[in-house]
């Protein structure tokens, strides 16, 4: 039952923009990640109070898919599996997370068309009141989709911060999804914590 929480949070996020029939496999799709030299990414740059909020913290490393972060100091590690890793600060449901997913993808997979429709997704949600942030943004040189939703009607219910990317490695395609989560209560006292993890993403592509 420890991880119907994380599995829940995970399958809402996939689901977000409903892409699975746009982005069925075509005899024209490269999913080669190569069609991005045109996107004006953002650099991921934290602000002085990010960084502050990651003082004295530790590193975390996912040997087995290349990546680490830094977290702040007490967080504590929930689940190491092959393709998920999920972190949380001290406290209940208004604690922060850090839940990282890896999908491998078919070597077929469009994936820059899938990546452009995840941005004009969630830019679909931001005009209709759900998120208040979306960018293109380049974390430790990987280019992909930033977005923030709103603050939950709800206070008890979760705010989620998430960064999409698909990269190569070890030969393999992968979608990356890094989500930084609190409830609504939990959301704006975590909030530098959350951006500074995010930026701190360290990667292997």
């Amino acid at each position: 039952m420890k991880h119907l929480p994380v599995l829940l949070v995970l399958g809402f996020a996939l689901s977000l923009c409903n892409l699975s029939n746009k982005l069925k496999p075509s005899s024209n799709s490269g999913g080669s990640g190569k069609g991005d030299s045109d996107i004006q990414a953002e650099q991921a740059k934290p602000t002085a109070a990010q960084t502050a909020a990651l003082a004295g913290g530790q590193t975390v490393k996912w040997d087995r898919q290349g990546m680490s972060w830094t977290v702040p100091p007490k967080w504590t590690e929930t689940e190491n599996e092959s393709k998920m890793l999920t972190w949380r600060s001290p406290g209940g449901s208004e604690a922060a997370n850090l839940i990282v997913s890896i999908s491998p993808m078919d070597e077929s997979f469009p994936a820059d068309i899938s990546i452009k429709a995840y941005y004009d997704g969630a830019k679909t949600r931001a005009k209709n009141g759900e998120v208040d942030e979306v960018k293109w943004l380049e974390i430790d040189g990987l280019k992909g989709v930033e977005f923030r939703e709103i603050n939950p009607e709800k206070p008890d219910d979760f705010r989620r911060l998430q960064w999409l990317a698909y990269r190569k490695y070890n030969g393999q395609l992968q979608f990356v999804n890094v989500m930084l989560s609190s409830n609504g209560i939990g959301f704006a006292q975590h909030q530098d914590a959350m951006y500074g993890v995010l930026y701190s993403t360290k990667l292997v592509h």
